[in-house]
């Protein structure tokens, strides 16, 4: 699931030319991106991201999915209705290869699973999210209330808690795969992948890369119009925006190619996505700590001093989650200063405070 990070969530409307939506490419339809491949866009119950891209890939006489969507009715008519304009049928799906653990991408692998018997594969850094999440409690949302205590958002935590929350239906769709699958080589009829890991999104993000057709199964590492949320998960590590610049990072070392984003239009170079995701990090690495220094010392603070979405919104203006994403992306961003020796942190009380490095040894602990 991916959330725009400072540079916010785009505009829903068409253009004032006429020209078409920035959203155009979440209309129902395969579209094919390359030769054997089809882009198709499945929707998505929320209000801030329309759809989730699954890829088809043809190979032999079946399909290899790229992301499997979120297991909803709709969801699973228009992929079926999708796969037909292309030629096949449901029941053609062999594998699944799933980039990470988010319910818009993995739970319709598994009903697509119990459908027709397709094989789910899925990063083996994702097994502890994975564990947590079959053991029924409430996902990615059960722990973040103490989180947001600890970063002085302690009535943003007490909102949370009073919405009441049935993920029952999602939480039914999280199996254990059959392949957990380590980074190397992945064989297909028709092409060659190679499944690179990219924590940050998650722990256990996978993109596919196809060094002979120039194609990047991004995920959500690298998306053409948002930037994806840090750490959301179950298991969240203790720097994800570390790993996740670290990937972006890796990225660059792998042949440039076209890039084909879980949310968003597919095409573009990758290579030149990735150098202005890590510049929009660095900006926003430059604000966080200009607001510390300007007296900002827990997340919540620093948060209501940055501006949110392409509009440039207050925090106060933002929806019940997108403000908790906020604090969480600020504490990310906060803690990656921390490990630069740019900031100090002190988590000694019952919350977590912030202050202009003096020359002090950064702390290894993330929030």
């Amino acid at each position: 699931m991916g959330r725009q990070s400072g540079g916010g969530r785009p505009p829903e409307e068409a253009a004032s030319d006429g020209a078409p939506s920035r959203h155009a490419w979440a209309d129902p339809g395969a579209e094919t991106v390359a030769p054997g491949v089809h882009r198709i866009p499945l929707p998505l119950p929320m209000d801030g991201l329309r759809a989730v891209n699954v890829y088809a890939v043809e190979d032999g006489d079946g399909l290899v999915l790229i992301d499997g969507g979120w297991a909803l009715d709709v969801s699973r008519d228009l992929l079926e209705r999708s796969l037909a304009e292309v030629g096949h049928v449901l029941a053609d799906v062999r594998r699944v290869l799933v980039t990470h653990v988010h319910r818009d991408h993995y739970t319709q692998a598994v009903a697509i699973r119990r459908a027709v018997g397709a094989e789910v594969v899925l990063g083996v850094e994702e097994e502890e999210s994975v564990r947590d999440l079959m053991a029924g409690t409430s996902g990615m949302l059960a722990n973040q209330p103490a989180r947001l205590r600890r970063l002085g958002a302690g009535t943003l935590a007490d909102e949370l808690e009073a919405v009441p929350v049935d993920l029952s239906e999602t939480l039914a769709f999280y199996e254990e795969p059959d392949v957990w699958l380590t980074p190397g080589r992945v064989a297909l009829d028709t092409l060659t992948l190679d499944a690179v890991h990219t924590p940050g999104h998650t722990r256990g993000h996978l993109v596919f890369h196809a060094a002979d057709r120039r194609l990047l199964f991004a995920g959500d590492h690298v998306l053409p119009h948002i930037t994806p949320s840090i750490g959301f998960e179950p298991a969240r590590p203790p720097f994800p925006l570390r790993d996740y610049l670290t990937s972006l990072e890796r990225v660059l070392t792998l042949p440039d190619a076209a890039l084909l984003p879980a949310h968003g239009p597919a095409g573009g170079s990758t290579h030149a996505r990735v150098h202005a995701l890590l510049a929009h990090h660095e900006v926003r690495l430059a604000d966080t700590r200009a607001a510390v220094a300007a007296g900002a010392g827990v997340a919540l603070d620093v948060a209501r001093a940055l501006r949110w979405t392409r509009r440039e919104r207050a925090y106060d203006a933002l929806h019940l989650f997108d403000r908790m994403l906020a604090v969480l992306e600020t504490a990310a961003h906060l803690d990656v200063l921390v490990l630069r020796g740019e900031l100090v942190r002190d988590a000694s009380g019952d919350v977590i405070t912030y202050a202009v490095s003096t020359g002090s040894t950064p702390t290894a602990e993330g929030t």
